[in-house]
């Protein structure tokens, strides 16, 4: 039989190991504090850091509906409207061709090609893509593309660069977000007769909508800030120019090269164009973000 002495040695056991986990948990969450802090406190830098050196070209009368045309790095005036539009054409183009890309393929991945050997390969194949830097993306278009095929060097070549760089990003969340949807959801909807292709359409992707969304803008906001395509894919141009397939276009990330080229750090002209440029990217990126997470929450399922 078990002593009435050995309750005591129990409960003072049972306290000493609860007051280990208070303890341990204390501890993690103190090192978590921390962790959030250490990753604040450099992007806080660089984000005031950069409004607070491009404020002054932001808030120019002629930044948001002007181009750099006519100008050089001596003369002040003119704004970011070609790098705007550039920047907007590309990353639209280079959206259009992988979303819906990308989006079939994590829905292949999860739904029909688990465990086939198709599955496998490309799950292989996206694997490789998003390990590829972005030079080397744009070395494979201008030799497919321009070398090849007779396309010229312009913004769509730049777009198509992009779209490798976007593929792997987006299959990947979206492959998450289909997975993490139960299912339960899905049989439920076999058991009502409803197809597989409806079930994946009218539950499924609804479901996972708002993560989906959310690995969309990541990638589009990384591909929007590459500048080794724009390099070797199309040149700079101060002027205005709405065509994708022809001349030189301009672009934030091309604008913030050619001011580093121009003198940067050094004469206070092209400076504050660089650091107005990327502010520019900054707004944009955080624009197309925000409308996102409101798309998201208007299409999200409702909760009853």
């Amino acid at each position: 039989m078990t002593s009435i002495l050995d309750r005591p040695v129990k409960a003072r056991t049972f306290a000493g190991t609860s007051l280990r986990r208070r303890a341990a948990d204390k501890v993690a969450t103190v090192l978590v504090t921390l962790s959030v802090l250490v990753a604040l406190v450099p992007l806080l830098w660089v984000l005031s850091a950069a409004v607070a050196k491009g404020f002054g070209a932001i808030t120019s009368t002629v930044w948001w509906t002007h181009s750099q045309a006519g100008l050089t790095a001596f003369i002040t005036g003119g704004g970011a409207y070609h790098a705007i539009v550039g920047t907007v054409l590309q990353g639209l183009v280079c959206a259009a061709i992988a979303i819906p890309i990308g989006v079939f393929v994590a829905i292949y991945l999860v739904e029909y090609g688990a465990g086939t050997a198709m599955g496998r390969l490309t799950t292989f194949m996206v694997d490789i893509l998003t390990g590829v830097p972005s030079i080397v993306a744009a070395l494979f278009i201008y030799a497919l593309a321009v070398a090849t095929l007779g396309l010229s060097r312009s913004g769509f070549a730049v777009s198509l660069a992009l779209v490798l760089l976007m593929l792997p990003v987006i299959v990947r969340t979206t492959e998450e977000m289909l997975r993490i949807v139960p299912l339960d959801l899905r049989e439920a909807s076999y058991a009502l007769g409803v197809s597989k292709w409806k079930t994946i359409v009218r539950i499924v992707i609804p479901a996972g909508l708002s993560g989906i969304v959310t690995g969309i803008m990541l990638a589009l906001a990384r591909v929007m800030g590459e500048t080794a395509p724009l390099l070797i894919l199309v040149g700079y141009s101060q002027a205005i120019n709405f065509d994708m397939f022809s001349d030189f276009m301009g672009s934030l990330p091309g604008m913030i090269y050619d001011q580093t080229s121009a003198g940067a750090g050094t004469n206070p002209v092209p400076t504050d164009r660089l650091w107005g440029a990327a502010v520019t990217l900054i707004l944009l990126i955080a624009v197309i973000n925000v409308g996102a997470r409101v798309v998201a929450t208007i299409f999200a399922p409702k909760k009853f």
